[in-house]
């Protein structure tokens, strides 16, 4: 997704078995045949340790309602009700499901969440520190490598991430210990763009301040990586979305799995280009290739992004880990001061647009994620992501 606003859905919308009893008010005695089966799915699910995220809450509650009320009967929320109206579609999108099959798949969805709960790091460096809570960031014989580590969300980029990798890059460009740096992701995804829980439970009373706050936040974000001062290299593991491609034109090598993607669904959410996106995309490989990812939302492969020249090069997944890690041995020494020297010289040419660029997109994406286009926009995205759970 494109950029960090934040609507609150988890302070008001807790997953957590006790509120849902308390807003249901709703008696368990009357329900079917996986009663108790159910009883202990609800313990499991406070039990759990992460948030599974806003659409899978939704899902839940959607479920619990089913399966202890039955079809929706409630008045559909006003338009400004945000979190009304995504909680009724979740719940009326059931239709005549019944009761027991409700409580069937609450059931199952739970088992799925309670199994796949990520394990403790054991990187030493980062249980020694604990500085990191979203990333994994080692720094060894010269190369700080920084890893988006929230794999059960497909490493989709929440608020406390978006500042770790803004304190990550920092810490690396004043470590003179520091040659290279190089960003990738945990698991199967590079990155899956925001996390939906950033787009949710906006109320309309602070839509102005709450857009100001996570323009502020995506433009600071931005920020790092243009001034970051020492060769920075992207390892495209898998899939990437919305700001974690848009900034790739600010890397000075970009490495891809052969299985990865690219895609940057503006239009599709009623936002706008951010990253730097809508300068660099155009200079490295067209106005024409850049309009159909900017604007008309083109989702294309690794080998397609290797033509654009968004991408240095792709490399087969069987190898990408073992090949990467020679290409990034062989960087790491070479003389740091002189690399160093050379990246500011080459960025210094064009920084000065690069964050005139940056305010200008922020300043329209403030003004984007107040309009009711880009609210009627999330909620479709949302709603059909709902449904495919």
């Amino acid at each position: 997704m494109a950029a960090p606003m934040v609507f609150r859905l988890s302070k008001r919308f807790s997953y957590t078995p006790k509120l849902i009893q308390r807003t249901l008010h709703t008696s368990y005695s009357a329900m079917g045949a996986y009663d108790a089966e159910f009883s202990k799915a609800k313990e499991r699910l406070g039990a759990l340790k992460e948030d599974p995220g806003n659409d899978v809450k939704l899902k839940i509650y959607a479920l619990f309602k089913q399966a202890t009320i039955g079809k929706c009967n409630a008045p559909k929320p006003g338009m400004l009700d945000m979190v009304g109206k995504y909680k009724w579609n979740a719940w009326n999108d059931l239709g005549n499901m019944s009761q027991d099959e409700a409580q069937k798949q609450y059931i199952q969805l739970v088992d799925s969440l309670a199994g796949t709960e990520p394990q403790p790091s054991t990187d030493s460096q980062s249980r020694a520190d604990n500085k990191y809570k979203t990333l994994l960031v080692t720094n060894t014989a010269g190369v700080f490598s920084i890893t988006l580590n929230r794999p059960a969300k497909k490493n989709a980029l929440n608020i406390q991430m978006y500042e770790e990798l803004i304190a990550a890059l920092k810490e690396a460009s004043v470590d003179n210990s520091v040659v290279i740096a190089t960003l990738t992701g945990a698991g199967d995804y590079f990155c899956s763009g925001n996390d939906l829980s950033n787009f949710m439970n906006i109320d309309p009373k602070n839509i102005e301040a709450m857009a100001v706050k996570a323009g502020d936040l995506l433009e600071r974000f931005v920020s790092a990586f243009i001034d970051f001062p020492k060769p920075l290299i992207a390892l495209i593991n898998g899939p990437a979305v919305g700001v974690s491609v848009t900034v790739l034109g600010l890397f000075d090598a970009v490495y891809a799995s052969d299985r990865a993607t690219f895609h940057t669904p503006f239009s599709q959410l009623g936002q706008s280009p951010e990253g730097c996106s809508s300068y660099t995309f155009p200079r490295l490989m067209g106005p024409a290739k850049a309009n159909e990812m900017l604007l008309f939302n083109k989702k294309i492969s690794a080998a397609e992004a290797f033509s654009r020249n968004l991408v240095t090069s792709v490399i087969p997944d069987d190898v990408f880990a073992k090949e990467t890690q020679a290409k990034i041995d062989t960087i790491s020494k070479l003389p740091r001061e002189s690399m160093s020297y050379s990246k500011v010289l080459i960025r210094n040419a064009e920084k000065a647009t690069l964050h005139s660029v940056n305010k200008e997109e922020c300043r329209v994406l403030i003004g984007r994620w107040q309009s009711q286009e880009c609210m009627n926009a999330i909620m479709s995205f949302f709603s059909s992501k709902t449904a495919k759970l």
